[in-house]
């Protein structure tokens, strides 16, 4: 049987505002928004590394599904509150600088850049929505 050539082309991550979001992913960490769409809470972002036109992140209302329960509800929110409801993992050429340029935009840190024993170098930062987003060192 054939391989089949597969690429990511989207993933989502909530966020609480738009603008807040774009302003994190877009200042501190160099991407370029691509599309948005929607108004007010109810606006989805796509987002993305420049020159890589065919990966990106669609930031989205975590409501705008009507089959969520208020119960649900109440759980996506507590879980964002504590980072623990969506996590992107990126990469860096290089991992200190882009650290100390979302440092200094106010990225909240959870890990300083940390040689790790499984052999990756990285770290990570909460992003407005809570979202853990884990950068890589590429080699």
């Amino acid at each position: 049987m054939a391989m089949t050539d597969i690429t990511i082309v989207h993933s989502f991550l909530p966020h609480n505002d738009p603008d807040e979001s774009i302003a994190f992913y877009r200042d501190l960490l160099d991407f370029e928004v691509r599309n948005d769409v929607g108004g007010g809470a109810m606006r989805w972002v796509t987002i993305g590394p420049a020159g890589q036109p065919d990966t990106s992140i669609v930031l989205h209302p975590p409501f705008a599904d009507p089959g969520i329960t208020e119960d649900e509800q109440k759980m996506i929110r507590e879980m964002m509150a504590k980072g623990t409801f969506a996590t992107v993992v990126l990469a860096s050429k290089d991992l200190d600088a882009t650290f100390e340029k979302a440092v200094a935009g106010g990225g909240e840190v959870i890990q300083e850049p940390t040689d790790q024993p499984y052999g990756v170098r990285d770290c990570a930062f909460r992003d407005p929505a809570g979202n853990h987003v884990r950068i890589n060192q590429l080699p």
